[in-house]
């Protein structure tokens, strides 16, 4: 049962070509929402009764210079197997990486699908702006955190989704994206015994993928930045052939904590890259990244961020807890080896919104997957 489960959820068939008629991006219906906003009704958990992983995901800039991530992941597998699951990673000034990630026992969504519980464990959203975070699921990683929303939330869309289907009235997939990108973090967490109070910046993001992971996308690009007056964030994703290797990009500029742009023009390019001999994949070394369109006010805009890349810090083996032999068959099989490379360090977003140009400074996170080839 635990090796069909895993192939049916990681590997899968291969698909036949649908072509890229079959991916309905969401651009189609950004005019639909044309202030990029959200409301209350959109961060409730969708939780389809098919195959898919729903995210919460908060990503945090400690005042100690500790960065931490923490997320909150449901899954389905053809709905049969249902689990969830709470990462805590935590980056130190000094380089080293403390990972948790523990499953959930007796897991369950409140009525209206916004707040998620389980034993030892809850996530509780308050009054659309504020998130409480308890865990107790590891005895070395024990969270007591709040997650305040400082600027609107950001969507594309009427529902944030590209859908995946030959009849776009009824896809058989689809992947959605919320964000919050600028928000406030204050609590606790208790590491092997050692307390690390957290204050500092905070970015959220909601995430569905309703169908298998490799069928839905080959690689990601996905960068925050967070500066005194500026923010940016995008998120990018190629599909595989099967539906014409097409990119999807969706961003957001904000200044003064207001929105000056919403996007899905935008580009993420890794202008150099090296070979990585563990993985034979190519990693980023370089990258340049431009939100593009208009601003809120109709003048023409474009924001920009070109970097050296510094060392990684860090390289996920999405699949590291799979037993080896499947990872072997899986990977010679399908071409599946879905690897993460995350890079944190300064960086400079330059701004031009019609004729006024400005600049600042700021923090990057940023992450290239590749997922297959």
């Amino acid at each position: 049962m635990y090796t069909s489960a895993v192939l049916a959820s990681i590997a899968g068939t291969a698909e036949p070509i649908y072509g890229p008629d079959a991916l309905h991006a969401v651009s189609v219906q950004e005019d639909q929402n044309p202030k990029y906003e959200f409301d209350s009704e959109d961060v409730q958990w969708l939780a389809p009764e098919s195959t898919c992983a729903e995210t919460e995901t908060f990503y945090i800039e400690a005042e100690s210079g500790h960065f931490v991530m923490i997320q909150v992941i449901y899954s389905n597998v053809v709905n049969l197997h249902i689990s969830a699951q709470c990462n805590v990673k935590v980056f130190y000034p000094d380089g080293s990486i403390h990972w948790s990630a523990k499953t959930m026992e007796n897991f369950r969504f409140d009525e209206q699908k916004r707040c998620f519980e389980a034993d030892g464990f809850s996530i509780v959203l308050h009054d659309d702006n504020c998130y409480r975070i308890i865990s107790r699921l590891d005895p070395e990683t024990v969270v007591d955190l709040k997650i305040s929303r400082t600027i609107p939330g950001f969507k594309v869309g009427k529902d944030g989704k590209t859908n995946f289907g030959s009849d776009p009235r009824n896809p058989w997939g689809c992947i959605r994206h919320l964000f919050w990108p600028k928000g406030c973090a204050e609590g606790k967490l208790e590491v092997k015994g050692n307390k690390l109070m957290v204050s500092g910046n905070a970015v959220f993001i909601m995430a569905l993928q309703a169908m298998k992971p490799h069928h839905a996308a080959s690689k990601w690009n996905f960068i925050t930045f967070q500066s005194e007056k500026l923010n940016a964030i995008m998120m990018e994703f190629t599909t595989p052939p099967s539906y014409g290797s097409q990119t999807v990009n969706v961003g957001g500029v904000f200044k003064d904590d207001a929105l000056v742009l919403g996007t899905t023009a935008g580009t993420f390019q890794h202008t150099e890259s090296a070979l990585d001999p563990d993985t034979q994949w190519v990693e980023p070394t370089s990258i340049k990244v431009l939100w593009k369109g208009t601003s809120q006010d109709g003048k023409d805009t474009e924001a920009s961020l070109e970097v050296k890349l510094g060392s990684r810090i860090d390289r996920v083996d999405i699949m590291a807890e799979v037993p080896a032999i499947i990872k072997r068959v899986i990977a010679g099989a399908v071409g599946t080896r879905p690897y993460i490379y995350q890079y944190r360090q300064k960086a400079t977003l330059k701004l031009r919104i019609g004729d006024q140009v400005s600049s600042e400074e700021g923090q990057i996170f940023t992450e290239a997957t590749f997922i297959n080839a």
